[in-house]
């Protein structure tokens, strides 16, 4: 870096306190990160409060004051991502810098909707530093906010990301990365303030330059949800269950290769690859699996839309509205001997082809159990606490994922220890899955949902539990179906009186926290990071999160930035 370069970075409104600002010492407790985190073996993403704990007690141990957890949080970070971001292509990551870097008083760049556009004038390092990672193969941007950077994510343009920025942005930033399990390596600013400030370039460098000799494993999601797809075209459904010539086979194809998220073969898929490292084309005995996943939980579908009378699924009839219930029954155990069938046909050992048929057979009817609870109930309707309709929530919903993803777990060698943990993974997710379910239909508008059909539901079990004894006695009359008509609007003044949504929030946030403490259990990065990515995914949680200001068209170069553009 020159010396007019030099001059320029260190013109900033002051250091930060909370950053060692003697480069021995940086460096010094860089090798002590780097010493913990091999030794404690931590395997990313690390969830907040895994690197809380972490870092209080890299702090603890160096005999660092308290104020430096956050910086330490930042190495922590970094250390545990590091191996993953070295075996991503360069032309695969991203290099994010601050606008601050420039030289604001002679930059010559302008603004676009994505960020600056830099000029090359020389005046500061972000040209350099541009140019060189453009060189590798890098996207560049120099640019403030998490939203791009996701959007760029989800988009499948990047996998890792390397980002230049202050403590912070970074604070505000790492909720993004973290629910998006995305591999990254944060080089903190040095110096507060939104104007010339500084960095290690020593460290930006050397992250920018990482590599690895050896390809880690790293799932690309996008491109295993392009393969899991294209195993339910009909022409590969046929391939993997043949027949076809009569009518219930028909029917099951038909149902099979209709429309749905496919998250339960997605699982499996997932936990298959991320287990074996393998990146080549699905084999047949993961399509076969896929497969039977995908007909037990199409299966279920159809007895539950009988059960509950519904009359449209994926935005059309419901086989029993469209054929009559004896034949959607009929299809429906048609399906789950075909996912039997498929499981007992696989090119495996007879050990894992026992271990795999019994896992199936287990999640079969712990789901029958819980669905039985609720028909049960509605049979002989009665007061239900919050307790006992998780327990419904857990039987009903949890044994499909469990089952897609110890299926997968199998089929690639797992013992049972990890599948112990990916039931608990399962469970949490599956009662969370269902909260978020209630909450949707309530907050939907468009009824009253589980208690106007007179269904279990939490936020009416949650009402109940906080209501007094006359509202009380109104909830009971909704549940057991002796209300008015059309409750709607006294169920919506009562939910708002007791902050029931508040409520039912906070309970989806319990258990959606019980399964990233799962994650911890995990010692396989790709795994962990897959299912990170699942919660993610299935509660859009990078959509429901804020952070900081994006740079918006017109900005003036020389105007006020704010706190969201402090790099």
């Amino acid at each position: 870096m020159s010396d007019n370069m030099r001059s320029r970075t260190r013109s900033g409104r002051g250091p930060q306190e909370n950053i060692p600002q003697q480069k021995d010492h940086r460096d010094r407790l860089v090798a002590f990160v780097r010493a913990y985190v091999s030794q404690m073996r931590l395997i990313p993403p690390l969830s907040l409060e895994e690197l809380r704990r972490h870092s209080v007690a890299v702090v603890e141990r160096a005999g660092l004051a308290q104020k430096f957890v956050d910086f330490t949080a930042v190495l922590v970070n970094n250390e545990t991502w590091r191996p993953v971001v070295a075996a991503i292509p360069y032309t695969r990551r991203l290099l994010l810098l601050p606008n601050c870097l420039r030289d604001k008083e002679h930059c010559a760049g302008r603004f676009d909707e994505l960020g600056l556009i830099c000029a090359g004038c020389g005046r500061c390092m972000i040209q350099e530093m541009q140019s060189q990672a453009e060189q590798l193969g890098y996207a560049v941007l120099v640019a403030e906010g998490s939203p791009v950077v996701m959007s760029m994510i989800e988009s499948g343009q990047i996998e890792a990301v390397i980002g230049v920025s202050c403590l912070g942005v970074l604070e505000k930033t790492f909720p993004y990365m973290e629910a998006g399990a995305v591999p990254g390596l944060a080089i903190p600013l040095l110096y507060d303030g939104c104007v010339n400030t500084t960095l290690d370039t020593d460290w930006l460098w050397e992250a920018i330059y990482l590599n690895a000799d050896s390809e880690a494993h790293w799932l690309d999601v996008d491109e295993l949800r392009r393969r899991v797809s294209a195993a339910f075209s009909t022409s590969s459904l046929q391939d993997v269950l043949g027949g076809g010539s009569n009518h219930v086979e028909q029917l099951a194809l038909e149902w099979l290769a209709g429309e749905g998220k496919r998250w339960r073969p997605f699982l499996t898929a997932g936990v298959y690859r991320a287990l074996t490292g393998r990146r080549e084309e699905f084999d047949q005995r993961l399509v076969r699996t896929m497969v039977s996943v995908e007909c037990f939980h199409k299966a279920s579908l159809i007895h539950d839309d009988i059960e509950d009378d519904d009359n449209r699924r994926y935005g059309k009839e419901t086989m029993h509205r469209r054929y009559g219930v004896p034949i959607a029954l009929n299809v429906g155990d048609h399906l789950l001997g075909e996912g039997y069938r498929l499981l007992s046909d696989l090119d495996v050992s007879d050990m894992v082809k026992a271990r795999m048929l019994r896992i199936a057979a287990l999640g079969h009817r712990q789901l029958c159990i819980g669905q039985g609870k609720e028909l049960a109930w509605l049979r002989s309707p009665g007061v239900l606490g919050v307790d006992e309709v998780l327990e419904i929530f857990r039987h009903k919903t949890s044994p499909a994922f469990e089952v897609a993803l110890r299926l997968g777990a199998i089929l690639a060698g797992a013992d049972d220890k990890l599948g112990e943990t990916l039931t608990r993974y399962s469970d949490a997710l599956g009662i969370a899955y269902q909260i978020r379910d209630d909450l949707d239909d309530y907050l939907s508008g468009d009824e009253m949902g589980d208690l106007a059909a007179g269904r279990p539901s939490i936020l009416a079990a949650l009402a109940w539990e906080r209501a007094d004894q006359t509202q009380r006695e109104w909830i009971e009359q909704c549940w057991f179906r002796k209300a008015e008509p059309s409750p709607a609007d006294r169920v919506k003044d009562l939910f708002e009186r007791l902050s029931i949504t508040a409520e039912a929030m906070a309970l989806l946030e319990q258990y959606k926290g019980h399964t990233l403490q799962c994650l911890e259990e995990l010692d396989n990065a790709a795994l962990k990071g897959l299912l990170r990515r699942v919660v993610c995914k299935v509660f859009n949680d990078i959509e429901r999160l804020k952070c900081c200001d994006e740079h918006t068209p017109g900005h003036d170069l020389d105007g006020g930035a704010g706190a969201g553009s402090s790099g």
